[in-house]
């Protein structure tokens, strides 16, 4: 998806420059690529059952805890 600009006889930097970017923003690679930026990779099944079982072992430290009263 590149877009491509060529200059015209007896224009100005300025103006190829202005036409360059009217043809970006009307083409939405801005937008596509600020929202790919910061966007999260998803996770391996290795590390979704390796925090699962981070925390269902919290959670069995945290019940034990709670029956010995050590917190409420």
């Amino acid at each position: 998806m590149a877009v491509e600009v060529k200059r015209k006889e007896s224009e100005s930097v300025g103006g190829l420059l202005r036409r360059f970017t009217k043809k970006i923003q009307r083409s939405k690679i801005l937008v596509e690529a600020r929202s790919r930026q910061y966007r999260a990779r998803t996770k391996s099944g290795f590390k979704k059952k390796k925090e699962a079982l981070r925390r269902i072992t919290w959670q069995r430290d945290m019940d034990k805890q709670r029956k010995l009263g050590k917190i409420e």
